[in-house]
């Protein structure tokens, strides 16, 4: 990743996602910083930049995935930037959604787009606090066959999520950190 990569992004995070306050989180943890990742992951600017470090991080990882996704709808438009980077610097990587059931209409998929039984995947978060989304998503990829590659986070809030999610046998790689953000010292 590079230096101006990396800076440009915590300060698209700064600017845009980081909130000071008092915050339950979706773990149930309080926080006196909250990070609304989709705030940066859905503007211009954050999907082109998100999509070309994303893409720089799996390939440093030496991952080979045949497509990217997460749980809907953090991992979304990260999983869907870093698609569309790949279609101009090949080999080209798809991505997926995984929503949170089932639907009961329809083809009644957990796992919608780009993804197959056996397929070699990368499980994507927006930010990582327990790893309790992106545990949900690996498990439910894990559950259709496929091969989980890691997870690729945007920000790791440094909080026991990346040991979580490694204790499973899935290494953990993040664009950014809460230390790197200065929100902790």
């Amino acid at each position: 990743m590079s230096a101006t990569d990396g800076a440009e992004l915590d300060r698209l995070l700064l600017a845009r996602s980081v909130r000071r306050g008092h915050f339950v989180l979706a773990s149930g943890r309080t926080s006196n910083f909250y990070i609304d990742c989709r705030l940066t992951t859905m503007s211009a600017e954050g999907l082109v930049l998100i999509g070309r470090l994303g893409l720089e991080a799996i390939r440093a990882a030496r991952w080979s995935p045949k497509a990217v996704g997460g749980l809907t709808m953090g991992a979304d438009p990260v999983a869907y930037a870093v698609a569309a980077a790949s279609a101009s610097s090949p080999p080209s990587i798809d991505a997926f959604s995984v929503r949170k059931e089932a639907k009961s209409h329809g083809t009644a998929r957990r796992i919608e787009g780009n993804f197959g039984a056996g397929d070699p995947v990368v499980i994507i978060e927006d930010v990582i606090t327990t790893g309790g989304s992106a545990a949900k998503a690996i498990e439910a990829v894990r559950a259709e066959g496929a091969s989980v590659l890691g997870v690729l986070a945007v920000v790791d809030r440094e909080e026991g999520g990346r040991a979580h999610l490694e204790a499973m046998g899935v290494r953990v790689v993040a664009l950014t950190t809460s230390r790197r953000l200065g929100l902790l010292n």
